[in-house]
């Protein structure tokens, strides 16, 4: 099989450091998390490696690396346990870029769609196509008719990993209750953080996109925050330690401090909106 050359400076290129995250994390912590198909997708790049192999060196790397394995961990867990009563829901994938999230627990009777931006998805179907249970569908999530294509019969779970720091607070309290009217009996989940850590996770992307305030964009310090969804059940964990106490030898005792100051100071959680089911 022909390589696929990533280009420097590229859409492409924002792509592949995540999932050269989940590749080294999949190497260093084996016990904790493995994503082999990462691991397969990195060895069919043509990319010059050599810049993320110096900076995956560090600690403030290896630690970040080990903060997308543990969320891509966490929402594994929430399928598969919205697969053990829902065997042949459609699990859905918001933001999906080329993460295989879904497809790590494809149980051979549920349906995968993949969403994002038409330039990323053109990307996702040269290198990972669509089958017969797995759809790519390139659609802006601020515009509701991507929710057309998705089957939701026999169920839903909705999972979105590090998208919705992107969002206006606005948008989301009009995006969140259309998919629980949409999707009763669903499940969405994904990750928040508070304030202080989005104005950090954001500061170089805002000034990029010419922000002029981050004070719109969407933070969770506390549940009360998300008091205005309708038509849910919304709950929390912590992202870091919340489905894993990082109890390995593998893990330095450094990173289990940094994780509990990320899940305590940062407010960094896992939610979860089961949406109520149709009266």
């Amino acid at each position: 099989m022909d390589k696929v050359r990533i280009e420097h400076n590229t859409v492409q290129e924002t792509l592949v450091i995540p999932l050269y995250g989940r590749k080294m994390c999949t190497e260093r912590f084996p016990k904790l998390f493995r994503d082999d198909k990462a691991v397969e997708l990195i060895e069919r790049l043509d990319y010059d490696f050599s810049g993320l192999e110096k900076q995956a060196k560090s600690t403030a790397y290896q630690f970040g690396a080990l903060e997308v394995a543990m969320r891509e961990n966490d929402l594994m867990i929430e399928m598969r346990g919205y697969l053990k009563t829902h065997p042949k829901a459609t699990l859905v994938n918001l933001g999906c870029g080329l993460d295989q999230t879904a497809e790590n627990v494809d149980n051979g009777t549920c349906r995968i769609v993949n969403i994002d931006l038409p330039d990323v998805i053109a990307v996702r179907n040269e290198l990972l196509p669509e089958s017969e249970r797995v759809t790519n569908l390139g659609c802006n999530l601020n515009d509701p008719k991507w929710m057309d294509a998705i089957d939701a019969s026999n169920g839903v779970c909705l999972i979105a990993a590090g998208v919705f720091y992107y969002f206006k607070t606005d948008d989301l309290k009009k995006l969140f209750p259309l998919m629980a009217k949409r999707f009763p009996g669903g499940r969405l989940v994904f990750d928040s953080a508070g304030r202080r850590a989005v104005k950090i996770m954001l500061k170089t992307w805002v000034k990029d996109a010419g922000v002029t305030s981050i004070s719109d964009y969407f933070a969770v310090d506390r549940l009360d925050d998300l008091a205005w969804m309708t038509g849910a059940t919304v709950t929390s964990r912590g992202y870091m330690l919340g489905y894993n106490d990082l109890r390995d030898p593998s893990v330095p005792g450094l990173f289990r401090l940094m994780a509990k100051l990320g899940d305590g100071m940062m407010k960094m959680r896992i939610v979860r909106m089961e949406f109520d089911k149709e009266a």
